[in-house]
């Protein structure tokens, strides 16, 4: 059989592979028959994909942890701050590393400002507890973050968000 076809036989064995149309060990018999014992590498977009999902799952995680650190445990509220701050920190650098690589940087970001919110809403309401136009200040620089940014980076879900949430503050102040 000529390369030519051996290599198209390949190919559609580990399209078959990664789409699980076959069980891997069928595959992989196959690949090693076809190939001589020489089987293609996992490739470097497969790699770079599971990176991108194990990061993903990190910023995912963030947010649960934030949680955590903010009902759960006796820190004081500096120390608390300081720690949602480096989480921020962390998805803020996640965006702009990803944006500069190509590569879609949606869970940072939504993390991150779920992060900053639950951090603003928790450093006012333990410190202003008795002014409530504090803690409504906060909430709207919250959303016209979520604004500029839904503006600025073309997330239309933020933008949504943003003016939905500051339609229902405005409504709650008034009624």
């Amino acid at each position: 059989m000529n390369n030519s076809r051996k290599q198209i036989i390949v190919n559609e064995l580990l399209y078959w592979k990664k789409s699980r149309l076959l069980p891997d060990q069928y595959c992989d018999y196959l690949l090693a028959l076809y190939t001589e014992g020489n089987q293609p590498k996992e490739t470097r977009k497969e790699k770079k994909g599971m990176v991108l999902q194990l990061m993903n799952l990190i910023f995912l995680l963030l947010i649960p942890i934030s949680v955590f650190f903010i009902y759960f445990t006796e820190l004081s509220i500096i120390l608390q701050t300081a720690i949602l701050f480096l989480f921020i920190f962390a998805g803020i650098f996640a965006v702009f590393y990803f944006s500069k690589k190509g590569i879609p940087y949606h869970i940072p970001i939504i993390s991150a400002s779920f992060i900053f919110l639950a951090a603003s809403v928790n450093f006012v309401s333990v410190q202003y507890s008795e002014i409530p136009s504090i803690l409504y200040s906060a909430l709207i620089i919250n959303c016209l973050l979520w604004l500029a940014a839904g503006w600025k980076l073309r997330l239309h879900y933020f933008w949504v968000s943003g003016t939905l949430s500051v339609m229902f503050i405005v409504i709650s102040i008034f009624i």
